[in-house]
């Protein structure tokens, strides 16, 4: 996985807790624009993690190649709570991620694909 910078750090520590490779932007290029951040993923075949809706973007009006991109739609709820459904909702849905535009909210995990 590929964690955008706008991702919290809780969430990122719980993925790799819970066993996922995951790099972390905020580590490594903070800054960099979010069309680097899925040019980035898709040469590395990661999975992008955001909590930025431009993405959708990137992918729907940009039709950006992608392998699969979660946007996190949280807010209000403190990290930890962040971290336990993200977690939980990856561990969940992990075989449909691949290829799909997926929204994480309280509760309901959205999937869409882009039809071409």
């Amino acid at each position: 996985m590929l964690a955008d910078e706008g991702v919290e750090y809780p969430v990122v520590e719980r993925l790799r807790e819970d066993g996922h490779e995951v790099t972390y932007v905020a580590e490594m290029e903070p800054g960099i624009p979010d069309d680097e951040v899925l040019d980035s993923a898709n040469r590395e075949q990661a999975l992008p993690i955001t909590a930025d809706r431009d993405f959708g973007e990137l992918v729907f009006r940009q039709r950006r190649v992608h392998s699969g991109v979660i946007l996190v739609r949280l807010s209000g709820l403190n990290a930890q709570a962040k971290a336990s459904i993200v977690s939980a909702a990856i561990e969940e849905h992990a075989e449909e991620y691949p290829g799909a535009f997926a929204v994480i909210t309280p509760g309901v995990v959205r999937l869409r694909r882009r039809e071409d």
